[in-house]
This record gives C-alpha cells, sequence and structure tokens, in this order.
C-alpha cells in the first residue's frame, strides 16, 4: 500500500510556499478582485435615479409681478401676453420653509417676487429670495387672474413628495431615503405634490390640498415617500393643477 503524501503545510519562516498553497492562493485572490471589479460596476446601475431636477436662475435679479392665491398653498397668478400664457407659480423658501406668512401680510395686492426656480420634468417652483415678497411698484393695471376651471372627479396613484426637493433642491428627491427630509419640509409649509407615472389632465405633477380648498391635511404626512391612492376633484389654475383630497379614500399601496 502505498503511503498518504503529508499535506502541505506553511509555516512563516520557511523559504518556500508549498505549490498547491500558493496556486490556492494566487486563485482565490484573482477571483475576488474580479468579484469586487464586478460588484463596483454592477452596483451603481441599479441605483435609484436622483432625477433631473435643477436649479434655475431665469429671472437673473429680476422679478415676477401678479396677485398671490394664498391657498392652498402661496401661488403667484402672473398676467399672460400676446406671446407668453398667465402662469400660476408655486412659491417656496430658500431654506425648509414656505413663505405663507410673507404672502398673506400683503393681502391680495399685486406683488414683485424674485428668486430662483426649481425644475424638474412637468414642476416648476420660484424658491423666494432674499428681498422676499413686496408690494409691486409697477402693478399692471385691471390684471384679474382667471377663474378656476374644475376637471371632474378622479382617482390617482403617484407617491407624495414635498415640491421643492424633488424639483431638485435635493437628490433624491423621492422615495424612502428622502421621507425624514419630505415631512419636515412639508410641516414647515413647503408645497406637497403627488408625483405620478402617467399624465393626467395633461401632467404628471399636481399640488395637493385638501377637500375644501385648503392645505393639504396633516394626518398625511407620514404618508410621503410611499406609493399612495387617493380619490378627489381636480381643478386648474392657469398651468397649475390643483387635486383636492377626500381623506377617507387614501390608502398606502
Amino acid at each position: 500500500m502505498t503511503p498518504k503524501q503529508p499535506d502541505p503545510f506553511f509555516v512563516g519562516y520557511f523559504r518556500k510556499v508549498p505549490q498547491s498553497i500558493s496556486a490556492f492562493a494566487l486563485t482565490a485572490g484573482c477571483l475576488l478582485v474580479l468579484t469586487l471589479l464586478a460588484a463596483a460596476v454592477a452596483l451603481p446601475l441599479g441605483a435609484a435615479d436622483p432625477g433631473s431636477g435643477r436649479y434655475a436662475n431665469d429671472l437673473r435679479n429680476g422679478v415676477l409681478t401678479g396677485v398671490i392665491d394664498p391657498l392652498p398653498y402661496p401661488i403667484l397668478r402672473t398676467p399672460g401676453t400676446a406671446d407668453v400664457p398667465a402662469r400660476a407659480v408655486l412659491l417656496g423658501g430658500q431654506t425648509k420653509v414656505g413663505v405663507q406668512g410673507n404672502a398673506e401680510a400683503l393681502g391680495h395686492v399685486q406683488v414683485d417676487v424674485g428668486g430662483v426656480y426649481v425644475r424638474r420634468g412637468d414642476l416648476e417652483m420660484l424658491l423666494v429670495g432674499g428681498n422676499g415678497i413686496k408690494a409691486s411698484a409697477a402693478p399692471q393695471a385691471d390684471f384679474v387672474p382667471v377663474a378656476t376651471d374644475p376637471l371632474g372627479r378622479w382617482r390617482l396613484t403617484g407617491e407624495i413628495c414635498d415640491g421643492k426637493c424633488y424639483g431638485g433642491a435635493m437628490k433624491p428627491g423621492t422615495g424612502l431615503a428622502h421621507k425624514a427630509c419630505a415631512n419636515l419640509c412639508v410641516q414647515s409649509g413647503l408645497p406637497p405634490v403627488l408625483v405620478m407615472e402617467l399624465p393626467v389632465a395633461g401632467t404628471t405633477v399636481v399640488l395637493l390640498a385638501a377637500s375644501d380648498g385648503g392645505p393639504m391635511p396633516q394626518v398625511l404626512f407620514d404618508l410621503t415617500a410611499v406609493p399612495v391612492e387617493m380619490e378627489g376633484t381636480l381643478e386648474r389654475r392657469d398651468d397649475l393643477v390643483i387635486f383636492r383630497i377626500d381623506l377617507e379614500t387614501v390608502r398606502a399601496l
């Protein structure tokens, strides 16, 4: 009977590593490096798209002039011209706050508002600059915003986001990674929006309001960043679509 060969054994003070051990170590090392390289390539491919939101300094230290609708959240209604239609521009603060106090203090008068935009897809919001909202230095005579256009009753599915972060102030501005931030922004008065996969009334983003036209009910704050279904009525103000939520129909998906 042929005696069994002793298993290879390596001790640090040996001058030479046994061939079988060196071959195993080399193979295992190469496989480990290849695995890490593959993971480095594959993992970013599965990461969530942070979105195309961005800041835009279109006003370049200028102002928009119009009248503010205070509900459900401050909306600047600007007059149209022969080339540019009237607009309804969502307003927010440049920190994690809304601008309700500034808007309400001036009442229903024409105002000048400066700042920078955040934009993403169908969403646009003007983040009010350091000069705030002021009574207009050159009010436009006889400007009266057009009446709200009712669009009927709908059932919508999407994700509740705060409009500022979704617009580009944060990346990502959606999903569970952003939930705590979204809650804080909405609680601080920034406008909440419902972001949908498919367009409704020509848009994939609608401003959320209570059924009476006021701010979104506080009981919905904890439903930010998760898929939800809700029913209610849609209305259009110029180019902005608002969804009045029937609270009892809201459910997380």
